[in-house]
């Protein structure tokens, strides 16, 4: 028997479960960008083991979660928002990114809340005020619940979720320019990686060069297969002229946007790399529409992924 050809079989093998492994749970408790209250901006993100999550965004979070409260945590609604979120990272203070942290404020538990200088000021001046809710953050006016942690995170470091696991590191988008949103590069205990972005217009459209800077900084994980997916907004269809984008995406858009990524790896490492497309704003036919424009237009063969309310998307 040769040794040397079976430890490199085995080897072999052991490489690919590893490229093919899950790495990430991710669980949308509302997948659109609009209209719908209940089914508004909020992804819950776990190391694939893990039953600790932060949210990435929280417009809706208990309606979301009583859709799968049983099915993926065993227990309440109410008992999963206070037990299996660890912490929140909002960002930008829109209320379709935010509205269910807010309103579910009195039944949760202790926790931090996290997002860039200008997304925590905003929480803690417009919404955890007296005049429109209560103060349940730990700055502001007083008296102040002191229910959450209001962490203004900087965008050279990475915040490390001790309950989670995950590491996340914030970068700044714009939206509107110059309206403000944020991108979030999360890691897991594999050091791997999962690229999730707030509202963003396209760099042509905005005048600014954030989405190039992103990508700069995370096309070498693409190259070394340690980001797992990108999840990006496509909020209208091709048919929305550009000066009523409102610092949005439309499929024509983020194509061109993938276009520059591939010049930070390569159009071969984007080959059936999975995207996540997010944000979509359900009026009329819109969903279809883009779901065909962005297949249509887009020169890398992506593997496009639509999350659904409720479903598990595993990575």
């Amino acid at each position: 028997m040769d040794l040397r050809k079976i430890f490199l079989f085995a080897f072999t093998i052991l490489v690919a479960l590893q490229s093919y492994s899950q790495d990430f749970k991710i669980i949308p408790l509302g997948v659109h960008g609009g209209l719908e209250e209940n089914n508004l901006s909020s992804y819950l993100v776990a190391n694939k083991n893990s039953d600790k999550y932060i949210a990435l965004d929280a417009g809706t979070l208990h309606a979301g979660i009583e859709i799968v409260g049983k099915k993926y945590f065993g227990k309440t609604a109410t008992k999963a928002l206070q037990e299996n979120i660890s912490a929140y990272f909002i960002s930008h203070p829109h209320l379709d990114h935010l509205a269910g942290l807010i309103q579910n404020a009195p039944a949760d538990t202790k926790k931090t809340i996290y997002g860039l200088p200008f997304t925590v000021d905003a929480i803690s001046k417009h919404y955890f005020s007296w005049d429109t809710w209560a103060n349940f953050g730990d700055m502001g006016e007083t008296p102040q619940l002191k229910k959450y942690h209001l962490q203004e995170m900087k965008t050279d470091e990475s915040i490390l979720d001790s309950s989670s696991g995950l590491s996340v590191k914030a970068f700044p988008l714009s939206h509107s320019s110059p309206g403000k949103s944020s991108a979030f590069l999360v890691e897991n205990t594999n050091n791997n990686y999962l690229l999730y972005l707030g509202d963003t217009g396209a760099d042509t459209i905005e005048h600014q060069s954030n989405l190039r800077d992103l990508w700069q900084q995370v096309g070498s994980l693409i190259t070394n297969h340690r980001l797992k997916s990108i999840m990006i907004e496509v909020s209208y269809p091709n048919s929305q002229p550009n000066n009523q984008l409102f610092g949005h995406l439309k499929p024509k858009l983020l194509n061109q946007e993938l276009q520059k990524l591939s010049a930070f790896t390569s159009k071969e490492q984007l080959y059936d790399f999975p995207i996540i497309v997010i944000h979509i704003k359900p009026e009329g036919d819109n969903e279809r529409t883009i779901k065909e424009e962005v297949k249509k237009e887009n020169p890398f063969h992506i593997k496009w992924i639509f999350p659904k309310q409720g479903k598990m998307i595993q990575l």
